[in-house]
């Protein structure tokens, strides 16, 4: 059934709504702030945001006599939205809730775009971004290409994480070896496991200690599976690939911070079908592309578009096999897929 679009009236008025009910909320909340800081409240510390829910967190006790513990804590209207993995200065109330005072630097930050196409920091702090992929739902290699230029972009390591690789058959091995070997001749560090079966987790776990990483990959590639044997006791919902679209559905509604026994924390994100990359320009996307580096700025003509030009460093790289077939396809399909620059 087609998906039915909604007039222009029935927009605006959706839009209204939803800036009525958010206009109440901050109201409300503006209400219980000034109740806190009307309280007693506890010293300055620093902690780290563990979890957002609308206009509060949660926020971990990295100090002091709470160290550990977690508190619901209101923001100050001054304050720039705060996403998991963010360290604050903040300061604990009464009856479990506090009151962030103040976001310190992040070190990185994970953007997306939103339902409007404006960037959104979907995570903060991050040092590791662990690309998650699967025989099914059919891997698409321009997907994962599109996170390769995110992370290089937001100067977050990346790791290639294949799993449910015990699904691995005669019918998708092959696309899903291609993969794999163009991957790893490029350099990329890559890891085979099985959530289901417990395959290479040990392998990962030693992977993850010792890093802030998150977890980023379509729906159904079994993230949520992968959380829930990395952490027993967590019990993150796991979805079923959909019967009708073979798409994985969405299980995980807010990012949330977990900590590993060994050391080292996992950010398990919402599930993205799709990363986009708006907030990119060409030469970003070019700089994800790790094979072009050496070439880049020894083509003939400085603006080559590295289409059908003489003297192109790229094409000759194509024809020579330095540059696979299928990573040149994706690179364009990406290119035809931004926005036009804005002048």
């Amino acid at each position: 059934m087609a998906k039915r679009q909604l007039t222009r009236r029935q927009n605006w008025r959706i839009e209204k709504v939803q800036e009525e009910r958010a206009a109440r909320a901050a109201k409300r909340e503006s209400r219980l702030l000034d109740e806190l800081e009307g309280g007693d409240l506890g010293p300055e510390q620093t902690g780290l945001v563990i979890a957002h829910f609308g206009v509060q967190v949660e926020v971990e006790a990295l100090e002091g006599e709470l160290a550990g513990q977690v508190q619901r804590c209101h923001l100050r209207a001054n304050l720039p939205a705060l996403v998991t993995g963010d360290k604050v200065v903040w300061r604990s109330g009464n009856q479990g809730h506090g009151v962030i005072v103040a976001q310190l630097p992040r070190s990185t930050e994970l953007c997306r775009p939103d339902m409007r196409g404006l960037l959104k920091p979907v995570a903060a702090n991050v040092d590791q971004i662990v690309i998650v992929f699967a025989p099914l739902p059919h891997p698409h290699a321009n997907l994962i290409d599109r996170y390769l230029i995110a992370a290089e972009h937001a100067g977050i390591r990346p790791l290639l994480l294949l799993n449910k690789a015990d699904l691995l058959d005669e019918e998708n091995g092959t696309h899903v070896d291609n993969l794999l070997t163009t991957y790893r001749q490029l350099g990329y560090e890559m890891l085979e496991v099985s959530a289901h079966q417990g395959g290479g987790m040990e392998l990962l776990q030693t992977k993850l200690d010792g890093h802030v990483s998150v977890f980023v990959g379509q729906s159904g590639v079994g993230k949520s599976s992968l959380v829930n044997s990395l952490l027993p006791g967590v019990d993150t919902r796991v979805g079923d690939l959909s019967e009708v679209t073979g798409k994985g559905t969405h299980t995980t509604t807010t990012a949330r911070l977990f900590h590993f026994p060994g050391g080292g924390e996992l950010i398990d994100s919402p599930g993205i079908r799709e990363f986009g990359l708006v907030h990119v320009s060409r030469d970003d996307v070019e700089a994800g592309f790790i094979e072009f580096r050496d070439l880049l700025g020894t083509c003939r003509f400085r603006d080559c578009k590295h289409d059908r030009e003489p003297g192109c460093a790229l094409l000759q790289a194509l024809e020579d096999g330095r540059i696979q077939p299928q990573r040149m396809a994706s690179y364009r399909h990406i290119l035809a897929s931004l926005p036009e620059p804005e002048y």
